[in-house]
């Protein structure tokens, strides 16, 4: 099957590794990612103001595009995927923000949320099925691996709606399906700092220590997770191999 997919622009600098083993692993699971044309910054941060228009734009161009492309948009960065999933529930559910956001991009037919933001994991869930992974499975991550969610994904969590925002289990569904051997532990779903580095320097590394001690209390050898910056703050602060799930997937599946 083919998806349409958003890539986002760190996903082609300092994150190319979730992008490519993200993109090999689809091909042998039987999923073409098709990058959506002419595509922008998400912005990365979702606007909270509700007179703030012009930065939602380019999730609304994406979304548009998605629409009369299969009606699906694909995404694997946790920052654009909060972005745009947040914005789509604009689109369906704020009048206001739809009527101005359509008037300026003045597209040939209103966009009202008619797409469905669907992350890669939920992908791998919901379409390709943790059990079909499971069988094409030729090399077993037999690791103690600890799943780092962050923040982006699960929150705000009735737009969200991609995992109990309290108590998740994705990730540790999707390790399990791998080979590897999950673990649990109570700051897999805290924030790392990340959106507070340029006010508080020091909090990043705080907290990144903090997960990083709290995830070895429960006997991790190392995290997982889909967020290019948990990972950068967790790698360079944390003293923990920290890895995107795409690279374990891809080496599960004998094409890393």
């Amino acid at each position: 099957m083919k998806i349409c997919y958003y890539p986002g622009c760190t996903l082609k600098t300092k994150a190319k590794e979730l992008d490519r083993y993200a993109r090999l692993s689809a091909e042998a699971l039987g999923v073409t990612m098709e990058e959506i044309e002419n595509w922008q910054c998400c912005g990365a941060v979702y606007p909270t103001a509700r007179d703030e228009i012009a930065t939602k734009l380019s999730a609304v161009r994406a979304l548009d595009y998605a629409k009369h492309n299969g009606g699906k948009l694909l995404t694997l960065c946790s920052a654009c995927h909060n972005v745009i999933k947040r914005v789509n529930d604009d689109m369906t559910n704020d009048e206001n923000i739809r009527t101005k956001a359509n008037n300026y991009l003045a597209l040939d037919e209103a966009y009202a949320g008619e797409t469905q933001v669907i992350h890669y994991l939920e992908m791998l869930r919901d379409i390709v099925g943790f059990d079909a992974i499971k069988e094409k499975v030729v090399n077993p991550i037999g690791k103690k691996i600890g799943a780092y969610y962050g923040c982006l994904l699960l929150r705000p969590g009735k737009v969200m709606a991609f995992d109990n925002p309290e108590n998740p289990t994705i990730i540790e569904d999707f390790l399990q399906a791998i080979g590897a051997t999950p673990v649990k532990y109570p700051m897999r779903n805290e924030c790392c700092g990340a959106y507070v580095a340029l006010k508080n320097e020091n909090l990043p590394k705080e907290r990144s220590k903090a997960i990083v001690k709290n995830a070895e209390s429960h006997g991790a050898e190392m995290l997982v997770t889909a967020c290019p910056l948990c990972l950068y703050n967790i790698q360079k602060n944390g003293g923990m191999p920290v890895v995107y799930f795409t690279e374990l997937l891809a080496e599960a599946l004998g094409v890393k």
